[in-house]
């Protein structure tokens, strides 16, 4: 059963720098003051009341957990000592920098009850992580994800396509290398422009371009296929839309508030492109957990089949996979996966 994760943003606390994309305060929409013990049990027992019975993860976000002062980790994570050893909190998930992390840490969070780690790892360029002055290198997230892999916790690398510098080759690269390292999922952010960031500065002065909404989609797709043909989770594409993250914070780059299922939606477009030819009337079974994904926003990929003088009908059906979908015409019906019969060429983003 999927844990309910309460959440606790402690935005900025303990980051040594300022990278020149970031503002956590606005991307979380609070200003990063740590909580109190109290606050802690309050917010975690409102959690349980409506959990119906599903296990609890408690989540520091944002900052550099492991940054912080070690007195002020275990001041944090001391409260829920006795919910986890009872049961109530099943698991801590943490995130933190690549370079502020080392196997002492590792153990010693895991003994409080931290059993997933998340590392800002952004790029596995060198060139791009200076350009945005991230103050870490590769080597350094290689490390750290294989450091963490090595105590037997969970660990999820966030990268972030369209920085400066970056390409989708290199942005593909990266994913590819933090899977091999071993990273147990995956958070895609594309990169967004910020008020009051140096990257808004930049982007002001005409000294760098942001993906667009359309390039970010298409560069997130071939993203998501290669870590679904490895068998890596993404679990999250682009930034969450909250009070703190509008259109009036972003001045630019690839954010839209329902991005991963655009994302995940251009996949199914994709493959019932490739098997059904244009003039074909066509009903598409898939698994009801993707019946959204399927007709896509706003029923984006209907309009877009309409346009190709396909008509499509799209009905659940439980006994296929997320990944595949069903092409039922007048003369027969197939079953398509979009991990094995979609191909894709980075050239193409």
């Amino acid at each position: 059963m999927k844990p309910v994760t309460v959440p606790f943003f402690i935005s900025h606390q303990g980051c040594p720098h300022t990278c020149v994309f970031c503002d956590q305060r606005t991307i979380s929409g609070t200003n990063g003051t740590l909580p109190s013990a109290e606050q802690i049990l309050s917010r975690v027992d409102l959690w349980r009341s409506t959990a119906a019975g599903r296990p609890l993860e408690v989540a520091f976000f944002g900052g550099t957990f492991t940054a912080l002062p070690e007195k002020i980790q275990t001041e944090l994570l001391a409260p829920l000592q006795p919910l986890l050893a009872a049961g109530t909190v099943e698991s801590v998930r943490i995130s933190t920098r690549p370079d502020s992390i080392d196997s002492e840490r590792v153990l010693r969070l895991s003994d409080m009850g931290v059993r997933t780690i998340e590392l800002g790892v952004q790029s596995m360029d060198d060139a791009v992580l200076a350009a945005s002055g991230r103050g870490h290198s590769a080597a350094e997230s290689l490390q750290a994800i294989r450091c963490i892999k090595k105590r037997g916790v969970s660990v999820g690398a966030q990268l972030m396509p369209g920085l400066p510098g970056d390409t989708p080759a290199a942005s593909l690269a990266s994913l590819e290398q933090v899977i091999s390292a071993g990273a147990d999922f995956l958070r895609i952010y594309p990169t967004v422009v910020l008020q009051g960031t140096e990257l808004a500065r930049r982007y002001g002065a005409g000294e760098f371009a942001p993906l667009s909404l359309d390039r970010g989609v298409s560069l997130c797709k071939v993203l998501l296929h290669r870590a679904m043909q490895k068998d890596i989770p993404v679990i999250r594409i682009g930034l969450q839309a909250d009070q703190g993250l509008n259109v009036e914070s972003i001045q630019a780059g690839c954010w839209h508030p329902a991005l991963g299922q655009m994302v995940r939606s251009q996949l199914y477009a994709d493959l019932v492109c490739r098997f059904v030819p244009p003039g074909r009337c066509v009903t598409v079974h898939c698994h009801p957990a993707r019946l959204s994904d399927v007709v896509g926003v706003k029923r984006g990929n209907i309009e877009r089949q309409a346009v190709r003088g396909v008509q499509v009908r799209v009905i659940a059906d439980f006994t296929l996979k997320h990944e595949e979908l069903a092409i039922e015409t007048e003369d027969a019906t197939a079953v398509y996966s979009i991990i094995s019969d979609l191909h894709y060429s980075i050239r193409e983003v």
